[in-house]
Order: C-alpha cells, then structure tokens, then sequence
C-alpha cells in the first residue's frame, strides 16, 4: 500500500468504494510493524549474503523458499495499471510485426523450385496460412486475456509446476537462436546505410581482419551496430515497449509501399515472376500448396506459444480482444507484406535480369547507380527495415526470453535481465555461421516447430478441453496450496510437480513427425509417407498431442482443480480475475475490506526490482 493510501485511510478520507473500519486499519499497520521487525533481523551479514542479496531482483519478503522458485514481479498476474494495451495497440503490434525482412521472403519458398508454383497460388497459401497462425494465436492468446498470466505461468497449469520447466527451455532455446539469426539477417541494413553516406567504395576501403570465409571486417560492423542498435529497447518492460510498434506501424509500411512504387518506377514494370506459370501439377501442386502453408505456420511457431506473453496486457476480454484482433489483423499485414515482396523480386527482375527475394540485396543493387537520389532513398528504406528487425526481435524473441527466464530462475532474473543475457549469448555464439549458405541450420531452426506445437497442443487442450477455462491463479506460484499448507498445490500433481500425462501427450505430438524431421534436415532418405505426414507438421503436432492428452485425462483423470463436467457435456468455468490483492492470496494473509494490504516498510512483492 502506498503512503499516500494510507494517510487517506487513517484521516477517513475515501479509499477505492469499500467499508473502512479501525479494526483493519489497527490490524494492517500491527503486521507491518512486526514484518518490517522480521525482516531488519533476516538481513544478511556476511559479504556473500549481501552479494546474493544484491543479485536478487526483490526481497524475499513473506514468500515461502519454494515460491521464491515460483514467483517475481514479472511473472505474476498483471495489474490493472499495467493493462494498457487497447485493441488497437494489437492491430499496431501485429502490423508493425508482419513487415520484417523473413515475411517478404516468405513468398520465395512457394515460387522456388521444387514448388514452383505460380505467384497468386503462393499468395493464396500465405492468406490461408497467416489466417490459420490467427486462430492458432486467439487460440494461445486467451488464457493471458483472462488470467493476466504470460505463457511459463499458464504452461504450469498442464505440465506441472516444476514440470513446465521443460517447455520453457524449449523456447529459452529457440528464442536466443532466433535473437541471433535475425541480429545476423539484419545487418546489411546498417552497412547499407554507411555505403550510402561515406562513399561508393566503402567496402573496398575497410581493410578485413578477420580470417572467416562467412564473415568480412565490413559485414561484422553492420551486424554490431545493429546488435548495439537494439539494447537501449530491452530496458523497457513489455506494457510500455507498446510505443515502438505503434512507431513501426507507421514507418515500416510507409517506407514499404515507398520501395515497391519506386522499383516498379525504376523497372517500367514487373518481371516474368508475375507471369511463370505453375510447375507442376496434380497431387504434387497439391502438396505445394500444403507446404506453403505450413511455411507460415512454422514461421508463426514461436510466437503462436509466448501470445500470452503480450495478451496479457489487454485492458478488457473483448470479443473483438479475444478474435477479430488475430483472426483479422494477422493475416491481412502479413499477406500484404508478402505480395509487397513478390512485386519488388519482379521488378528488381525486370530491371537487373537477375531474381532476388531478399529486400537488402535490391537496395545494394539500387547502389551500383551512386546518385544522391539512390543514396537518400537507400539510406531512408535501410533505416525503416532496422527498425523492422528490431521491432520483430525485441517482441517474438528478446521478451520471449527475458520472460522464459525470469521463470526458470525468478529469484536473480527478471525480463531486463533476461533480455540482456539473452543480446550477449547472441552475438557470443557467432550467428554468421548460422546463416551462412553452406550451413543447415536454418532448416533445422524451421523443423523445430514440430515440438512447438507438440507443446501448444497440450497446453490448449488442458485449458479448453479439460479444465474448461478454470485456473486457480494462486496455486500456479506455490508447491503447497496457499490457503491450506498441509495440501498439494492443484497443479502440482505429485511430489516432483510434474504431469506425467502432459509429457505422454507431448511425446505422441512428437511422434508422427519425427521421422518427416529428419529427412527435412537431409541427412538421412526417409519414406514418402513420412515426408507428407511431415509437410503437415504443426497440425499433426498440435491435433496429436492435444487428442492423446485428452485420453489419458478420461481414463486417468485428475483429482483436483477439474470441473465436474463429463466430456461431451457443456461447461465454461472462465472468469475475469481481479489480481490487485494477489500477493496477500498467495501469502495466504487476509485481505481486509478497504485498506491496500500492500506493506509500507516493504514493498519487496510489488516494486518492480532491480535492473
């Protein structure tokens, strides 16, 4: 409770719209007194007890040392002064992220041999893929809406407690991989930017020195300065980083169209990209198309799990919150984009006879004419695509991170601190490499979302199928039950806190694609059956696990926090959840009519911490 509250309370001013009565007002600042008492005697007095506690992002406070585990500000369920996300801010997030370098190449996988479909069909599978990753997103996205909760909270529901560490590791990985991997793509935007301001041979003037066959002195600077172009954004915590994709929205597409409009100028019309029948027919145009769509999905893998990560944040459970704001937005920004990708790779062909999907690699040919009219529109277009990037790697990855962190470890990390750690194990594990076009590792990076899915297929199914929307918020932070401690904790499921039935399920996700996996990754000939199995890998993954799990709760169900519904009966238990109280529900302290039970001498459970 703040002091301000307080004084109110205690001059009889009005306080929120409840009763007041002394006997709270006494009680409340009778506990204050003893656990600020409590807590000058807990201080530490040896020099490695003040480092550990100068490492630790808040005190411990009234938290058992298994909530400790379990618990920091930024993973507990968001407050009403931080849901400051409107729709629109949904629609601006969702724009801002379709325009990014991956998105206009998106189309290159569907019009390139083996495919070789025809642009429009391609264009159709991108539609039909971006609709699907909205469903899939509304679909991820409410548990957040409701609860407040980001998804290392919601996966506890269905995996376990401590058994939701593993899904959580899974995206730790990947998002560090993919911070990496778009630092690495977006560095020719800065190098871009230096060719147009200091001269036509700037390459050739930056001497290498560094003996890499996939990396150049010159080409190392673009990836650095982007890498520093993207840390003063990490600091920012997820409710106020909302300002830089409403930025983005508007300067990215501007300066997108402006691309498109001046190369179809410069090539007085498009290529043969726009004219190249399909080439193929049949059952393999069929398959084509199939996996172009799943193309979409894959790209959509990482950020279809962490959507509560963001949903959180929505000021109300709107209809149009919880659907439309997906459903509609995602595919019409990211189908633009892509179309935007498809006319300036035919424009580009017309003019230099050459076909090039990646946006950077136009702009590098605009420079071989080194007028001051390409240099400015260069320069300008390069800047708009580095804030692309860094828009698109600070939402699906660096928060991602920080987020996924702050749960395996909450006591020492928050999202800050993720986020950073996460920008430096990037650039430490030479991304070059990874992209570099002798290297795999890209296709095994898109192969991964077999067990993305296999996860989101789980975790939806716990929420919509078994537990019909219910979540006890408290129990999700503590191995015991915070109202009675001789109890398990609802999702704690057994002494280790882990659900045996979500790991068989995400197992059998798994499965049905492992075998397509490897033979994605060339390394080894697989079956036909597998391959084409495989090429519908997110819905295999997501359809498995979700079935499997279903089972395995009908014949060995769970004894708490299941509603007594049978499974073909309706029943929705979801409910909007005030959480300005949560600390003292999960203390299990009584929370008194009209007084804030938020300590005055300690505000360790509600400041935001340290760095």
């Amino acid at each position: 409770m703040a002091f301000s509250t307080l004084k109110k309370v205690l001059s009889n001013e009005p306080v929120r719209s409840r009763s007041i009565t002394d006997e709270s007002v006494d009680s409340y600042i009778d506990h204050n007194e003893q656990h600020h008492h409590q807590q000058q005697q807990d201080e530490p007095t040896t020099r490695w007890g003040k480092f550990i506690r100068w490492l630790e992002v808040q005190p411990k406070g009234d938290l058992t040392a298994s909530q400790m585990f379990l618990y920091n500000h930024d993973l507990r369920p968001v407050e009403e002064a931080r849901r400051q996300w409107s729709w629109y801010n949904y629609v601006f997030f969702w724009i801002a992220d379709s325009f990014n370098i991956n998105t206009w190449q998106i189309a290159a996988t569907g019009m390139q041999s083996p495919s070789n479909m025809n642009w429009w069909m391609t264009w159709l599978s991108v539609w039909l893929g971006y609709f699907l990753c909205g469903i899939f997103v509304s679909i991820g996205a409410r548990v957040g809406i409701q609860y407040h909760i980001s998804f290392p909270v919601a996966v506890r529901s269905s995996f376990g407690i401590y058994g939701s560490l593993w899904p959580v590791i899974n995206r730790v990985f990947m998002s560090c991989i993919w911070f990496a991997v778009q630092t690495a793509v977006a560095g020719p935007t800065f190098t871009l930017m230096l060719h147009s301001i200091f001269g036509k041979n700037l390459p050739q003037k930056i001497p290498n020195h560094i003996s890499d066959p996939d990396l150049t002195t010159y080409q190392f600077l673009g990836i650095f300065l982007f890498w520093l172009f993207q840390l003063p954004f990490i600091w920012f915590p997820p409710h106020k980083i909302r300002h830089l994709f409403t930025v983005k929205a508007y300067v990215a597409p501007v300066a997108g169209f402006g691309f498109l409009i001046w190369t179809l100028v410069k090539s007085n019309g498009l290529g043969d990209v726009m004219t190249k029948p399909n080439g193929s027919s049949g059952s393999d145009l069929a398959w084509a198309f199939v996996e172009s769509t799943m193309n979409a999905l894959a790209n959509f893998a990482t950020l279809i799990v962490n959507s509560p990560d963001f949903s959180r944040f929505a000021n109300q459970p709107s209809f149009g919150m919880k659907y439309l704001v997906y459903t509609l937005s995602i595919p019409i920004c990211f189908s633009i984009t892509s179309l935007i990708g498809i006319l300036v790779t035919s424009g580009a062909q017309n003019l230099y006879g050459e076909t090039y999907w990646s946006p950077l690699d136009v702009l590098a040919r605009f420079l071989d004419n080194y007028t001051s009219g390409n240099r400015a529109g260069v320069f300008f277009i390069s800047a708009a695509f580095a804030l692309a990037q860094l828009g698109t790697n600070i939402s699906a990855n660096s928060l991602s991170f920080g987020t996924d962190c702050s749960a395996i470890l909450p006591r020492f990390i928050n999202i800050r601190r993720g986020g950073y750690i996460c920008a430096f194990l990037a650039l430490a594990i030479n991304p070059w490499k990874l992209i570099s076009s002798s290297s795999k590792f890209t296709t095994y990076l898109s192969a991964y979302s077999v067990f993305l899915s296999s996860i989101a297929g789980v975790v939806a199914c716990d929420y919509y199928y078994v537990r019909r929307g219910y979540i006890k918020l408290t129990h999700l932070y503590s191995q015991t039950a915070p109202e009675d401690k001789s109890h398990r904790s609802m999702y704690a499921y057994n002494r280790i806190g882990c659900n045996w039935r979500a790991y068989a399920a995400y197992l059998c996700g798994i499965l049905p694609n492992i075998v397509g996996f490897v033979g994605a990754t060339e390394t080894h000939k697989v079956p036909i059956g597998a391959t084409e199995v495989y090429r519908l890998n997110f819905f295999m993954g997501f359809c498995s696990a979700w079935i499997v799990y279903s089972v395995l709760n009908y014949f060995w169900p769970v004894e708490t926090g299941i509603p007594p519904t049978k499974p073909f009966e309706k029943g929705w238990y979801e409910e909007w959840q005030d959480v300005e109280s949560f600390e003292d529900e999960l203390i299990g302290r009584e929370v008194h009519h009209g007084v804030e039970t938020i300590d005055v001498t300690d505000m360790s459970l509600t400041e935001k911490g340290k760095v």
